[in-house]
């Protein structure tokens, strides 16, 4: 696409026109995209169409390199993206190549041919690349994990009645692991199967962080409730045995992480009935 950017909008950024803040972005989003293009000279195609909270689109530098422009919708879990593909360094992780802060763009690496990790070759992948994605840190700029589970914590509470036994099992879990957590390292706390793609300079590459920072065993909880990866007790129980196992984590702490964030993350709908699913498993052990 050269020239003015005119489409088409992915239909997954549509749910931003239920707020005020997300019309505005929409409706500044040609600009922005015109204007990023313009400072990295990028002749650009038309955007990916799962885009959910960002509009990324594929294209050429001048000199003929394949990159992204990612014009990301700022929220608490995206906005130190950047600062975490800088502390990555491309170690595992796509390179962040340039940054436009006032329109909140980022200029990224591609991941060519860019297909997801196959569910049967996830669970390999992921053991390989979380190590090299536990880079000691500290905040800030990052949100603490400590500080994320006190938000989630007064979420829960207020919409304790959609289901109480889970909330309050989330609650327990929070009380618990909250105040004594382990070392403290840059965390990818949405990291699954279809946020690993297949590329050139690494076989597989991690993208879209919504980084913390906080100990190891958070880290997993996507991957355990992952049902991409497998959707019954059984897998559940076997994620979370052997990620613990082979990466010498915490099995209890992991367990209990991935119940108070499965749970929080999808209280705001009743707790969605897969969650509710995985946690109930959880609770078993």
């Amino acid at each position: 696409m050269a020239g003015g950017f005119s489409g088409p909008i992915p239909e997954r950024l549509e749910w931003l026109r239920s707020t005020d803040r997300g019309r505005a972005w929409l409706d500044a989003l040609a600009e922005a995209v015109d204007e990023s293009a313009a400072r990295w000279r990028l002749d650009l195609d038309d955007p990916f169409p799962d885009s959910f909270t960002s509009l990324a689109i594929p294209g050429r530098t001048g000199d003929g390199a394949d990159v992204v422009l990612k014009v990301q919708y700022v929220d608490r879990e995206t906005e130190h993206e950047a600062r975490a593909l800088r502390e990555w360094g491309g170690d595992g992780a796509i390179l962040l190549l340039d940054e436009f802060r006032d329109r909140d763009a980022l200029l990224l690496e591609r991941c060519i041919p860019g297909t997801p990790v196959p569910p049967d070759r996830s669970l390999d992948v992921l053991l390989g690349l979380l190590p090299r994605l536990w880079k000691p840190a500290t905040a800030p700029p990052f949100w603490t994990l400590a500080e994320e589970a006190s938000r989630w914590a007064a979420t829960l509470q207020a919409n304790r009645q959609t289901n109480p036994r889970l909330i309050d099992a989330a609650l327990d879990a929070i009380s618990a692991l909250g105040p004594s957590q382990g070392e403290q390292v840059l965390l990818h706390q949405d990291l699954h199967g279809g946020n690993v793609l297949a590329a050139q300079r690494e076989p597989w590459l991690v993208i879209d962080p919504k980084p913390l920072v906080g100990e190891r065993e958070f880290g997993l909880a996507p991957i355990i409730r992952s049902p991409e990866l497998g959707h019954s007790r059984r897998d559940v129980i076997w994620r979370l045995d052997r990620l613990t196992g082979e990466l010498g984590l915490d099995r209890e702490r992991a367990r209990l992480w991935c119940i108070a964030q499965t749970v929080a993350w999808s209280v705001a709908d009743g707790v969605v009935p897969e969650h509710a699913q995985v946690v109930e498993w959880l609770l078993e052990f």
